[in-house]
């Protein structure tokens, strides 16, 4: 069980364990904006269990926050779409290849199904006769800070401006 972390101006800093917010809130550093139906229930005091709070202090945050690269991340990013072909992708593709210098960076990396992976090897895009069909970018935004590897709470969304962000520019 997660929990959303929104700062005191309402924007979104993070997720944490439902654990640690149930601290945060019975220390006084953050109230429970919404709830789960099941309450936390303790010998002495029964509180609604949060799935969004809201801290009573603002925080600041350095504003060049990246998102780590990592393969469900730019599975995410890609919509779970093959870079080539738009089938379902399962795998990540680096667009030049790691042996020729590519890096494992937003910008290299690629959604790609198992197929088109092995048939572009160790090419590139261009050497195959293939088009990419999107531009990988880094992702930004408060959703992509606050979303976890499995994606949002059903109950987040409107605590998010833009839930799906559109971090990949489709390419004409």
């Amino acid at each position: 069980m997660r929990t959303l972390v929104l700062n005191a101006g309402y924007e979104p800093l993070g997720v944490v364990s439902f654990k640690r917010a149930v601290v945060l809130v019975l220390a006084g550093k953050a109230v429970v904006l919404a709830a789960d139906e099941v309450p936390v229930v303790a010998a002495t005091l029964s509180l609604p269990r949060p799935s969004v709070i809201l801290l009573t202090r603002y925080v600041r945050v350095p504003h060049l926050r990246s998102v780590a690269v990592s393969r469900r991340g730019v599975l995410r990013r890609d919509g779970g779409r093959c870079a080539y072909c738009k089938r379902s992708a399962t795998t990540v593709d680096h667009v030049l290849p790691r042996s020729r210098g590519g890096r494992d960076s937003w910008e290299n990396l690629v959604a790609c199904c198992l197929r088109c992976n092995g048939q572009k090897g160790d090419r590139t895009p261009e050497e195959m006769g293939w088009v990419l069909r999107v531009r990988p970018v880094a992702p930004a935004g408060p959703a992509w800070v606050a979303q976890g590897a499995e994606g949002t709470h059903p109950g987040w969304t409107d605590y998010l401006p833009g839930a799906v962000p559109a971090a990949v520019v489709e390419v004409a």
